[in-house]
């Protein structure tokens, strides 16, 4: 299964509704070198740019939670809440 970057975006503000929620920009590029998805989360001042393996991505797109990805989305959120 291919992933592209609008199925992915889309599947991971459904699997992360505190992505909309917060009013998060998110965006999203492919690494060749690195096999994986650059995921870049911005409210205001406050950035993130982590990634997601394509492996991880793939099964995302299947309906599993990437629990790191989770985990650094909470943190962020985290982060500017108590700026």
């Amino acid at each position: 299964m291919a992933v592209n970057a609008q199925s992915l975006k889309a599947k991971l503000r459904e699997m992360y509704p505190e992505i909309s929620k917060h009013q998060l920009d998110l965006t999203l590029n492919f690494n060749k070198d690195k096999d994986a998805w650059l995921v870049h989360l911005k409210r205001g001042a406050h950035e993130l740019t982590t990634h997601v393996e394509d492996k991880d991505a793939k099964d995302c797109l299947g309906g599993v939670k990437c629990v790191y990805l989770g985990v650094q989305i909470e943190q962020f959120i985290k982060n500017f809440e108590a700026a």
